[in-house]
């Protein structure tokens, strides 16, 4: 048996406090716990049940039988960030100013989140403030937190839908304030801003020179038949704005790690760096998939959009016909965040639902004020597990 040394069991306590103190993601809490279940359905992360399409997986296997095994460009291989530009063009249609979107504006990342943690490292650090519209996925706070700076939770309004007062935005700006990190369609309450609530954070960022570091990443996962509005609609050539986009959820690339950091051209010395000093640039066999994705990847994303409309509209109808089960229909993305009548302990009502319904959710509170009481359930699902989770749940609920 291994057992801790004295001077082992001190060490959390000398290494940086930022990193110490960080909190424990409440998703990967009730992931550990119930991990493993058998015949358990799983609604706790943020992915969904298809594997990657063989389109892609064969672009990497194809890389990878090329011998591109070797560093690569920090910023991303010439013929990704091209795909990017042009697919941005396709559905953006012009980039600040009219003109089209240029590769030169485009950093491949190891997926959304080192896009999320370089954009923080850029505006961010110790003593700073950042603006978050919550509730929000924790990984904001996180990066924030690591860098040692603070994050300002700034609650969402509930007025028939998921709202932003811009008003409640300006009053948490202080002299320390640097950021606004801005998630929309949001993960978790699905909330799609609209382009008023959009050129109002606009302003009010020019107004007191803040950064917005933007997570469009659902911004195509919307259930109208129409893309997210954007800050690409409203924004100028000048602005400071920050776009964190990836290839996971739209082409089931989670495990690929592949995503992109859109930032003013000045920038590229700096980001570049950062690549450098954190993970040495992106393979180029996830790479070459991502290029397979952007370019011939339209027909796997509307079937994955009508599949995840079906599973919506299974887990909401039968949540709803409960009684007990409150929630604003998801506008865009693929989670239900709902209220459940009589238990305010999300965490122990997560706990229970594993151990009791044999379905996993992720617990509100891990996603900031606003969130306990509320549990987020993934229906990225086959819509056929999605009626068994609901059933469960449902049973579960009247017993």
């Amino acid at each position: 048996m291994n057992v801790a040394s004295p001077r082992e069991s001190n060490w959390l306590d000398e290494i940086s406090p930022a990193i110490r103190d960080a909190a424990t993601s409440g998703i990967v809490e009730v992931f550990n716990y119930g991990r493993g279940r058998q015949g358990l359905i799983p609604l706790w992360v943020g992915e969904g049940d298809l594997p990657t399409p063989a389109f892609i997986s064969d672009a990497a296997k194809a890389s990878l039988d090329r011998g591109e095994t070797f560093y690569t460009a920090q910023r991303g291989i010439p013929d990704l960030r091209e795909a990017i530009a042009a697919y941005m063009t396709r559905v953006y249609g012009a980039a600040p100013g009219g003109l089209a979107f240029s590769a030169e504006s485009f950093f491949v990342t190891i997926g959304g989140m080192h896009a999320i943690e370089i954009a923080t490292r850029l505006v961010a650090g110790p003593g700073a403030e950042a603006l978050i519209p919550s509730p929000a996925w924790p990984n904001f706070v996180g990066a924030l937190e690591t860098a040692g700076a603070r994050p300002v939770p700034v609650p969402l309004d509930r007025t028939g839908r998921w709202s932003l007062d811009p008003a409640k935005l300006a009053a948490a700006v202080t002299p320390a304030t640097r950021a606004i990190f801005f998630n929309s369609p949001a993960n978790p309450t699905g909330f799609i801003a609209t382009r008023e609530e959009i050129a109002a954070t606009l302003e009010l960022a020019r107004r007191h020179n803040l950064w917005i570091i933007a997570d469009e990443i659902y911004g195509r996962v919307t259930y109208d038949g129409t893309r997210a509005p954007s800050f690409h609609d409203v924004m100028a050539p000048d602005d400071k704005i920050m776009f964190v986009q990836t290839l996971s959820k739209n082409w089931a690339m989670t495990g690929f790690r592949v995503g992109w950091l859109e930032a003013p051209r000045a920038l590229g010395p700096a980001i570049e760096n950062l690549v450098q000093f954190t993970t040495s640039g992106v393979p180029v066999f996830t790479q070459r998939a991502a290029i397979a994705a952007l370019t011939d990847g339209e027909a796997f994303l509307k079937s994955q959009i009508e599949r995840w409309r079906r599973s919506r509209d299974i887990l909401c109808e039968g949540l709803r016909a409960t009684g007990r089960v409150r929630f604003f229909e998801p506008e865009a993305a693929f989670y239900l965040f709902c209220a459940v009548d009589g238990f305010e302990d999300s965490r122990a009502l997560a706990f229970r639902l594993i151990d009791e319904a044999g379905v996993g959710p992720a617990p509100g509170a891990a996603f900031g004020p606003g969130g306990d009481g509320h549990l987020r359930l993934c229906f990225a699902r086959d819509p056929a597990e999605i009626e068994e989770a609901t059933r469960r749940m449902a049973r579960w609920l009247k017993a």
